[in-house]
């Protein structure tokens, strides 16, 4: 991991060796806290730009208040949180890290301790690789499932539900694949350890719908896109063995942007490469985060 400068914490602009909390802090103890993941990138014109900032922050604030922690700060005061450290950070590009966390104070499940918050910013590549980007990865169903709607609240971005991905995409990995895909607890597919799934059939493009499933802002970027480019887009559920007869199939996220699937359970996925669809949608999408695209100009925050 590349180290920036600068860390905002609480307010205040702090050494990244020196942002340091103690190890009581209750968030480290029992995972209750919200985060989100931003992506700044260098447009056409030269000039950085957050993409969606004010759709993240505004994520944030609903996990939060999901988990019922106040952020200390409006949502405004964390919008230019994230600009102003990317400046001190003098960086062209990168990931921003906003985190909302409890302090130190009391222990214990029900202790209410001051809410604090850090943004972080670091330069980092494509989550799964400039390989995967290109050619497409290979995925394995885990034995892990996405949590129940009233088991943990889904659609929270929050830090303790991450077990559950961590688990699931070192399942993966061990095996010898790229991606875990996980199916919700009625056996239906809801999407990977840290994105969500889109396949498309004759023509067709489904994605599962908000159900189990984290409502992702590059995946509701990826649905204006095909719907303006005149794509059929479904949201419903459907099955694994449905992926696998699938001509192309996709991931979106913030760190993983637009991700072909090459391979499912060991079962090649159309042709094995990156279709027509998916990368008419990584242009489309790339396109989006650099200014190129005229009509969503609005997506963007310049720095």
């Amino acid at each position: 991991m590349q180290k920036s400068d600068l860390i905002w914490l609480d307010g205040e602009f702090v050494p990244w060796d020196e942002a340091k909390v103690h190890v009581l802090t209750h968030t480290l103890h029992y995972g209750l806290g919200a985060f989100e993941g931003i992506r700044c990138y260098r447009t056409e014109d030269g000039r950085s730009a957050v993409f969606r900032l004010h759709e993240h922050t505004r994520r944030l604030f609903a996990s939060a208040h999901i988990l019922e922690m106040a952020i200390p700060f409006a949502p405004a005061a964390i919008d230019e949180a994230c600009l102003d450290t990317i400046r001190r950070n003098k960086l062209h590009e990168c990931y921003i890290r906003p985190l909302v966390f409890l302090g130190d104070g009391e222990m214990g499940l029900a202790a209410v301790n001051a809410v604090r918050v850090a943004v972080v910013v670091w330069p980092w590549g494509s989550y799964l690789g400039d390989d995967g980007i290109e050619n497409g990865i290979r995925v394995k169903t885990s034995s892990y499932q996405r949590f129940h709607v009233n088991t943990l609240m889904t659609k929270a971005k929050a830090v303790g539900h991450y077990v559950n991905s961590i688990l699931a995409a070192r399942e993966a990995r061990r095996g010898g694949y790229d991606e875990a895909l996980m199916l919700d607890t009625d056996g239906f597919v809801a999407e990977a350890s840290g994105e969500n799934l889109f396949i498309v059939r004759d023509g067709v493009v489904k994605t599962p719908p908000l159900t189990s499933v984290l409502p992702g802002i590059t995946r509701a970027t990826i649905i204006t896109l095909l719907r303006e480019q005149g794509y059929t887009l479904v949201e419903d559920r459907f099955t694994r063995d449905e992926a696998y007869i699938a001509d192309e199939a996709f991931f979106t996220g913030t760190a993983a942007e637009v991700t072909p699937i090459r391979e499912i359970d060991d079962r090649a996925i159309g042709v094995g490469k990156p279709g027509p669809v998916t990368q008419a949608m990584q242009k489309s999408y790339f396109a989006s985060v650099r200014g190129e695209d005229p009509k969503h100009r609005e997506w963007l925050s310049f720095v």
